[in-house]
């Protein structure tokens, strides 16, 4: 198992971690298998979407911040109750094929560590399977 550690700057944000991670398949040397990504955190999250436009970011960070409000009386007395139904919501890993050694994304496709209750020193954790 590998970690990355990601340094997030925001209350609420999506960060690009789609280069550390295919760094580390290209370092363990595998060619076909599979990519487990796991954040080991409650109030944070993995999702694969679009790296090409900007807004489609903003667009779903507006979009969940709508369904999930930061406040909406909550019981929680840490006050970030929102941070916690978003990142389940959102799930707290991805599996990603590998072929060639190459993560196997669509065109568009990165994958995203999501910030819910910023800002914060996080760490994702990486799994490469060989098959």
């Amino acid at each position: 198992m590998e970690e990355i550690q990601v340094k997030t700057h925001s209350p609420i944000e999506l960060i690009d971690i789609t280069h550390q991670v295919q760094k580390m398949v290209h370092k363990s040397n595998v060619t076909s298998g599979m990519c487990i990504a796991f954040v080991p955190h409650t109030t944070a999250a993995l999702t694969i979407n679009e790296n090409a436009d900007p807004s489609v970011i903003q667009d779903m960070l507006a979009a969940l911040n709508k369904i999930i409000p930061l406040q909406d009386g909550y019981r929680h007395s840490e006050g970030n109750s929102a941070a916690h139904i978003k990142a389940s919501v959102i799930g707290c890993s991805q599996t990603v094929i590998i072929e060639s050694g190459i993560l196997q994304l669509g065109t568009w496709q990165s994958l995203f560590f999501c910030e819910f209750d910023g800002p914060r020193n996080r760490k994702v954790w990486i799994k490469i399977i060989a098959r």
